[in-house]
């Protein structure tokens, strides 16, 4: 009777410490929540970037407006009949140059 109880004892023991230090314990399940909280993190970053990707496609199909302020934006296109200016900012003085 007496070696059965210890070895049950020793049974409980080893269970436990399978179920506190082993990487398939709380240990694994915490590391495996944190990163199941991260994907959902990313996941949603990339749906909203995909919803406005898509909303972006369709305005691109549907009318021009867009496609012509993508065009004047990525790539610099003016429409005839339109003038160009760039305006620059004149180059500042160093504070000698302002007491003379």
């Amino acid at each position: 009777m007496r070696f059965a109880v210890v070895v049950l004892v020793a049974l409980l023991a080893l269970l436990q410490m399978r179920l506190w230090v082993s990487a398939d314990g709380f240990r694994g399940v915490a590391q495996l929540r944190s990163q199941v909280a991260a994907q959902a993190n990313e996941n949603r970053d990339l749906t909203e970037r995909n919803r406005r990707l898509e909303a972006e496609v369709a305005d691109l199909r549907q009318g021009f407006s867009a496609l012509e302020e993508r065009a004047r934006a990525d790539l610099g296109l003016i429409a005839p009949n339109e003038s160009f200016y760039i305006y620059a900012e004149r180059p500042r003085r160093g504070p000698e140059a302002g007491a003379r």
